[in-house]
Formats: structure tokens, C-alpha cells, sequence
């Protein structure tokens, strides 16, 4: 078992998480996994890496996929003995002018961004060891879809006293009132990404209560950022900022000195803690 830290980025063969990798390449003491769910496309952008001179490690990551989550926490174990670094970057967004039908969008958007990310932090969380850093990338976005919110589902999201299965009661409630298009008149706002990222957001809230309920003692740090308006195919050419500049809220947060007592459990833009 090494004793080498390790660091791991979900999504990152492209855009925000593969400049995340780059980042952390340069400055972050140990081993860093780039993951994709393309082998083939994550070699590729290994291989880009490489080629500036930078040491890289590739596994294979599905965030849709429980398999490929509990492949990687079980290697993680045995070749590591736990994890430093979690950055859950993989998410997917809709284009805006996508004619798929909203309810749809609603349920494949909340499979990766809410329910996949959940799922590889019950698998890999337990794994994080002392003085660690867990990055949730969310998005301001997640904001205004709160803004959007009616005022008694704004209480629920911001309540310090949410549990997860609460959380995930309301966003399967989400899917579920989409599907009979009821989703205005239930409350919710108009948009399948912001109530994805509503769920990043508050599910971030809920583990570092949880970490501090549990495992005060491993000063283990869990924030979600958002990395701003990046130019990626996600977000598209006309957005302001380079993957490399998305990247500095996340990697500074994955990157806290070993004795940093915050921020935890914060919504962060612009290496900024904001109200949520």
C-alpha cells in the first residue's frame, strides 16, 4: 500500500475538471487520477498532459455506473488505503435550445449532477482521510434556481437540519412532478441543471454537517464552488473565462493548508464564501 497522497477528479478528460488536473499536477504533492467514462478519450487527455510534462495517472470513472464507482473506491483502498483529494466535477447540462422534452432533461440531468455525484460520495467520502478535501462543483446557478424556488421549498434547502434522504425525497419529488408536468405548480423553477445544482449545493451542506458530527477529529474540509461562466462545450465559446481560470476556485479549495479550519460546508465563487 503506498503512502503517496493521492487525488482524484470525476469528469475531467475536458474542460473545467481537466484544467483542475493540470492545476493539481503542478502543485499537489502525490498522485492525481484523471477519470473519464471514455478510456479511450481519457488516455487521449492523459496523454495531452503528459505531453507538457506533467505526471498524470488515468482511471476509468461512470458516475451514472455503481460498478465503476465501487471499482474505483476498491482500488483506491488497496492501492492507497483511503484518499486525500475528491474533486466531483463530471456533470452534464442540456443546450439551451434543446427540443429533448423538459421532463426528460429533468430525470438524465438529476441522474448525473445530483443522484451519480451522491452516489460516488457514499462510496468514496468514507474513504477520505484525515485532513482531507472534498470539492463539490456546483454553480451560481444553483442560486437563482433557489431564487426561483416557492418560499416553502427555499426553507427546506436552506434548513441546517435537512437530511440526505430528505433531499433526495425532493429531488426524485422534482423528477417525478416534471414528468406530470406539475413542476411550476409544485414550486419548482424552470430549470432541470439549477435544481441538479441545488442538490450539489445542499447535499454539500448535509456531509460536512456529517463530518463534523462524525469525524470532527479529521479536520476533513468538504465545500461546493462554483467555478464561474467557463468557456467549455458545456457553457460554450462565449463565456468569459478559460477552463484554467474555472479551475482556481475549485483547486484552491481542494488544495487548503493541513491547518486551515475552514471553509466547510460553504458555497464558494471566487475563492469566496457566499450566502446561500
Amino acid at each position: 500500500m503506498s503512502n503517496v497522497p493521492v487525488a482524484v477528479v470525476t469528469g475531467s478528460n475536458k474542460g473545467i475538471g481537466f484544467a483542475i488536473v493540470r492545476a493539481l499536477c503542478k502543485q499537489f504533492p502525490g498522485d492525481v487520477y484523471l477519470t473519464a467514462r471514455d478510456p479511450g478519450r481519457g488516455q487521449k487527455a492523459v496523454a495531452k498532459l503528459q505531453e507538457e510534462g506533467l505526471c498524470v495517472l488515468f482511471h476509468q470513472l461512470d458516475i451514472d455506473d455503481l460498478q465503476s464507482i465501487r471499482a474505483l473506491r476498491d482500488f483506491l483502498k488497496e492501492k492507497y488505503g483511503g484518499l486525500n483529494v475528491l474533486v466531483n466535477n463530471a456533470g452534464i447540462a442540456f443546450k439551451v435550445h434543446d427540443t429533448t422534452p423538459f421532463a426528460v432533461q429533468a430525470e438524465v440531468t438529476l441522474k448525473t449532477n445530483f443522484f451519480g455525484t451522491r452516489n460516488v460520495c457514499t462510496e468514496l467520502l468514507p474513504l477520505v482521510k484525515p485532513y482531507g478535501k472534498v470539492v463539490n462543483v456546483s454553480s451560481m446557478v444553483s442560486s437563482s434556481a433557489l431564487g426561483g424556488c416557492s418560499r416553502e421549498l427555499q426553507q427546506k434547502f436552506r434548513s441546517d437540519t435537512i437530511t440526505e434522504d430528505e433531499l433526495v425525497e425532493l429531488m426524485t419529488k422534482f423528477v417525478e412532478d416534471t414528468k406530470k408536468s406539475v413542476h411550476e405548480k409544485e414550486g419548482w423553477p424552470n430549470t432541470a441543471y439549477g435544481v441538479s445544482k441545488i442538490g450539489v449545493t445542499v447535499l454539500s451542506r448535509i456531509q460536512a454537517r456529517m463530518l463534523n458530527e462524525k469525524r470532527k477529529g479529521d479536520h476533513i474540509l468538504l465545500n461546493a464552488c462554483c467555478p464561474g461562466w467557463v468557456r467549455t462545450d458545456m457553457a460554450g465559446p462565449q463565456a468569459t473565462k478559460s477552463p484554467d481560470e474555472g479551475a482556481e476556485t475549485p483547486v484552491y479549495l481542494a488544495l487548503l493548508p493541513s491547518d486551515a479550519d475552514g471553509p466547510h460546508g460553504q458555497f464558494l465563487s471566487n475563492k469566496t464564501v457566499r450566502s446561500w
